[in-house]
């Protein structure tokens, strides 16, 4: 047994629970739905299941997770605002199970979307997952933001500088920050026992940033489209554990419904 194998056991309870919230929502997600609905049905889906959000009340944040959408980067406040045809969204869930956190966030689709829309998903979907296929003891912090930003500036997208992925446990926000831009072998190296989240929001044009008046909303400063996933990790004595993987299998959009 190793010194941090209880805390593990908690983490997989703990994502296991938000990562299901994610799968159940999936099928709620169609034109005419508001994002207040989609906060209340993954509230209760939470509650339901034995959990807690821990969004809820976090400094003020008064509601259960985030929806951002189409240029809204991050933080996105859920409201009266109903899903439309051509949208895409980001739902943000943090669970808490037995004092532990589980953090993940998937894009969705409303009815048909552009071709820019779709490869910016893709793009920000395979950045977070070549991050990840590297982690083990002994590489770099940089090397992680390396990987996502090499890989989407190839494509002509851009890493958002503004926010970044964050360790996580009993507590919602700790060291270390991930960032998810960065130059190889820089940064602090990852050690066995590190849970962290990698969580890259990629911008369809430049990677400017702005608070809304709300004090939460970050949108792009040009308007332009915005997409994020996140995932849960630990890192073990040869590798790493994702804990926050869809029980159905759900990876990108368009989910298999």
């Amino acid at each position: 047994m190793n010194n941090y194998s209880e805390k593990f056991e908690k983490m997989r309870v703990a994502g296991k629970l938000a990562a299901e919230c994610l799968d159940m929502i999936t099928d709620h997600i169609k034109p005419g739905i508001t994002t207040n609905k989609i906060d209340n049905l993954c509230y209760e889906f939470i509650r339901d299941n034995g959990g807690y959000s821990a969004p809820l009340y976090y400094r003020g944040f008064e509601k259960s997770l985030c929806t951002s959408l189409n240029h809204v980067i991050c933080h996105g406040i859920p409201s009266d605002r109903e899903l439309e045809e051509n949208d895409i969204l980001n739902i943000d869930v943090t669970t808490i199970v037995d004092g532990y956190h589980g953090d993940t966030s998937r894009m969705f689709t409303v009815g048909e979307i552009s071709i820019k829309a779709k490869n910016l998903i893709d793009a920000t979907y395979n950045s977070l997952m070549n991050a990840t296929k590297i982690l083990k003891p002994g590489i770099k912090l940089g090397d992680i933001g390396y990987e996502i930003q090499s890989y989407v500036e190839a494509k002509g997208f851009s890493v958002v500088r503004d926010f970044c992925g964050h360790g996580i446990s009993n507590i919602f926000h700790e060291p270390p920050n991930v960032l998810h831009y960065g130059k190889k072998n820089t940064g602090n190296e990852l050690q066995p026992g590190m849970t962290f989240t990698i969580e890259p929001m990629i911008n369809s044009g430049k990677y400017d940033a702005k608070v809304l008046k709300d004090g939460w909303t970050a949108v792009t400063k040009d308007k332009s489209l915005s997409a994020q996933f996140e995932h849960t990790v630990g890192i073990t004595e040869n590798g790493y554990e994702i804990f926050t993987e869809s029980v159905k299998g759900y990876k990108k959009p368009p989910y298999n419904k």
